[in-house]
């Protein structure tokens, strides 16, 4: 796997990713010293989705059997998805009290 500086990749970006498209190149995004990112291809960014999705439906699955064995109901993804999106809207709201907005020019 190559690493490029973000100066090397600010200089030659569309050439980098040409050879990471159409090489199949993986290539390391350097920051002062530090891996910061990665840029894959499509085919290998979809492998990676694609075993993320397995690991977590096995794990998934692990949980609630899990769940089942101690007699607990699992909770509906769509509660827990509602609970989330309140608790944000409420972290949204409580961060925007006091904050002066601009006033149009």
């Amino acid at each position: 796997m190559k690493r490029v500086s973000a100066t090397e990749i600010r200089d030659d970006l569309a050439n980098i990713v040409n050879r990471v498209a159409f090489g199949g190149e993986r290539i390391v995004l350097d920051r002062r010293g530090r891996d910061v990112a990665a840029l894959v291809s499509m085919e290998d960014l979809r492998c990676l989705e694609e075993m993320e999705n397995g690991f977590w439906t096995i794990e998934a699955g692990k949980a609630l059997t899990e769940a089942e064995q101690r007699g607990e109901r699992p909770i509906p993804f769509e509660h827990v998805e509602r609970q989330i999106d309140a608790a944000k809207a409420n972290r949204r709201k409580r961060n925007s009290v006091g904050k002066r907005v601009p006033a149009a020019r």
